[in-house]
């Protein structure tokens, strides 16, 4: 009993953490990857980094205003900066200045930065719409893969399941006396090789999930699953366009073209904003400073005791009568500095004014700036037509692609119901002992094969619609399977 119970507590465990993996739908893996895929997140950083660009842009129409200030300590011969005299001491000096700054004029290239940051900042709003349709896609395909390994997987077992009630079948046939015993070394021989290719089928697998689970960022691959889903053709009314019409429609509507026609007026406004450089630039300024210092002066006072000298000041020359002359008598006397608001009011400063600046000569800086910024556009107008008939070629090559992916699994289809007839019609006459184990495992092989065919050509003209959608401009995230 304590065995029993045992052995009923491990089932139950097993049986609720088998509960517990989580099984994916195509949704939310899409989702998911949208939310945690590297190659998207920097393209959201650098949708976030042309907001700082746009921002700085706009900044640039706002004055500047800045603070300065410069403390020192002054020992030995230096000059008092409230008497100009050269003394020798130790003092403190304090300078403090605002300045305010306005360009009212630099030849519109402040305007122009403005809107080439909000032309970089829709570019990368189309490289990030972009990003996430491609990343939709590989998902969506490998989400698909996996399908496909799926169903192929479950085909051989269930094929193989027939085989082996085959076998029980043979044997009884074989002790009947209807077939030959050779014919169950054949029945078996096809039961090995189906073995095999169960195995092979469940290894592929594991590996599509795992590819799957990669490109999500996943790293418990032993727990992550899909959900078994039998996806159906729906909406294959897309591959009955024309080519013209898709076409058509992604040049309106897929982000390679924005992106080179955005870099096409980006490279527009760098030439105005070069060719600017060639204007006079006129700004206004206004400066308010003041300064304070702790070092002491010197006034001269009259002396109360003696206030005025009597020296000569020269000789008659007739005479000889000497001239002298009254002068007042000072004494020195040492002052201590003003308190630091009375110097800072005492000691302000303000300037003011309009500077202009007219570039003469600048060692072809302007012009090489312009030349290159012409390089440039016809740079980016070449690429822009590259991209249309790139985008061309690839429209018209995922329609090629459609067509032939809808051609062969209408094939298919056909195949595996003419190889099923001619399955069951082998497996009637093998029961009958009309045909040996060898013709009707070649039947049978055909028949399995043919299943795995349709598998294939089905999930892959799924995907191959699906692109075509997102050429014509569906969303990835809106796309139907």
């Amino acid at each position: 009993m304590k065995k029993l119970g045992i052995l009923l507590f491990v089932l139950t465990i097993s049986t609720w953490a088998n509960a517990q993996v989580k099984k994916w739908t195509l949704s939310e893996c899409v989702q998911y990857a949208l939310d945690n895929n590297i190659s998207v997140k920097q393209s959201e950083l650098d949708l976030a980094a042309t907001d700082i660009e746009k921002m700085s842009a706009t900044g640039a129409f706002l004055p500047s205003l800045n603070f300065s200030t410069n403390t020192s300590e002054n020992t030995g011969l230096s000059f008092n900066p409230l008497t100009n005299n050269a003394e020798t001491t130790t003092f403190l000096s304090v300078n403090g200045s605002v300045n305010v700054g306005y360009t009212l004029f630099d030849g519109l290239r402040n305007y122009r930065r403005v809107q080439r940051a909000a032309l970089s900042q829709l570019s990368s709003q189309y490289r990030l719409a972009k990003m996430k349709d491609d990343i939709s896609l590989f998902v969506a395909n490998g989400y698909l893969q996996v399908l496909l390994n799926k169903a192929n997987a479950a085909a051989v077992v269930a094929q193989n399941q027939v085989t082996k009630e085959q076998i029980e079948r043979t044997k009884k046939l074989i002790d009947a006396g209807v077939l030959p015993r050779g014919d169950l070394l054949e029945i078996d021989a096809t039961d090995a090789s189906e073995q095999q290719r169960i195995a092979v089928a469940e290894n592929a697998v594991k590996i599509s999930l795992i590819g799957l689970a990669q490109l999500l960022l996943i790293k418990d691959y032993e727990n992550f699953d899909i959900v078994d889903e039998d996806y159906q053709v729906v909406n294959n009314a897309i591959a009955l366009k024309s080519v013209d019409e898709l076409i058509e429609g992604a040049k309106q509507t897929r982000s390679e073209v924005k992106i080179a026609e955005q870099n096409v007026t980006i490279s527009e406004k760098d030439l105005q904003i070069a060719k600017g450089a060639s204007l006079p630039t006129l700004s206004a300024f206004f400066g308010y400073n003041s300064r304070y210092t702790n070092a002491g002066s010197f006034t001269q006072d009259l002396d109360p005791d003696n206030p005025f000298i009597t020296q000569e000041i020269g000789i008659v020359e007739q005479t000889g009568q000497s001239v002298v002359g009254q002068f007042p008598n000072t004494i020195s006397r040492e002052v201590k500095a003003d308190p630091f608001v009375d110097q800072a009011y005492e000691n302000d400063g303000i300037s003011y004014g309009l500077q202009l600046n007219i570039p003469v000569f600048n060692a072809f800086s302007v012009r090489a700036n312009v030349r290159r910024s012409k390089i440039s556009l016809e740079r980016s107008k070449l690429q822009l037509q590259q991209a249309a008939l790139d985008l061309e070629s690839n429209v018209y090559q995922a329609y090629v692609d459609a067509e032939g992916s809808r051609k062969a699994y209408q094939a298919a289809q056909k195949s595996v119901a003419s190889q099923e007839l001619a399955y069951q019609y082998a497996k009637d006459r093998y029961d009958a002992g009309a045909t040996n184990a060898f013709d009707f495992s070649q039947s049978k092989l055909r028949y399995d094969n043919a299943q795995v065919e349709l598998n294939r050509s089905k999930y892959d003209y799924i995907f191959k619609i699906k692109v075509l959608e997102l050429y014509f401009g569906i969303p990835a995230t809106e796309l139907k399977f």
